[in-house]
């Protein structure tokens, strides 16, 4: 594996935290155009991004903050997680919530504090920069994970260029209200936004890391000296 590429893996990390600093639209689009490359099955190329900066990031910002605020009903077009998580992935979620709070100091009692941070979701964390991602509502669930490889050459492509970025899939929460809001073409479905920026490298949340699975518990060989 190249040295670069692999640093590249080994920096990248969800990125919560963002300086004030405008990306020009020059840079998102190299971005845009590096997600487009990643493979696509029949070369069908599913999903858009509809990027959004200055006002018209902060008024969907806005609405999206006003729908958690008022505690309106999740409404989820798809399946994000399983309908019954088994105690391994749950052991895997919670350790994964446990380490970002305790990076940000926050208890595990502490729910005011846990509801405030996951609510930053819905300002994309103050990034600059706001991405919704969509599909064609028609695709097949193949088409998903065609998207998601799109999705990760985006944030792969971000970090080289001293960029940050994380998926945020509490979008998808209010869909209905993103979609309103965007005025987006009925076939097309909210599966997740995208926070970009210059990264805050001081800040707490950023210096946290969550666990991998080692080799053996997700591969098998065979044929192999």
């Amino acid at each position: 594996m190249p040295s670069d590429f692999s640093e590249i893996l080994k920096r990248r990390r969800s990125v919560r935290a963002f300086t004030n600093d405008p990306i020009d639209r020059a840079t998102i689009e190299l971005l845009c155009h590096a997600a487009r490359r990643a493979p696509s099955g029949a070369n069908l190329q599913p999903g858009k991004f509809h990027v959004l900066t200055g006002a018209p990031l902060a008024a969907l910002s806005s609405r999206l903050e006003q729908a958690n605020a008022d505690a309106t009903p999740v409404a989820l077009e798809y399946s994000y997680f399983p309908d019954m998580m088994s105690a391994d992935l749950k052991d895997r979620q919670r350790k994964a919530g446990y380490a970002l709070y305790k990076a940000l100091g926050i208890a595990r009692r502490d729910t005011a504090a846990r509801r405030a941070q996951f609510a930053k979701n819905y300002r994309f964390f103050d990034a600059p920069v706001g991405i919704i991602v969509t599909i064609d509502r028609d695709m097949g669930k193949g088409c998903f994970m065609d998207l998601g490889m799109a999705i990760m050459t985006f944030l792969l492509a971000a970090e080289a260029a001293g960029l940050g970025a994380t998926g945020v899939g509490a979008i998808a929460n209010y869909g209905g209200i993103v979609h309103d809001h965007l005025k987006l073409p009925a076939d097309e479905l909210v599966v997740c936004g995208i926070a970009v920026g210059k990264p805050d490298r001081q800040a707490a949340v950023n210096q946290f890391r969550t666990e991998r699975l080692p080799l053996a518990d997700f591969t098998s060989f065979q044929g192999f000296d």
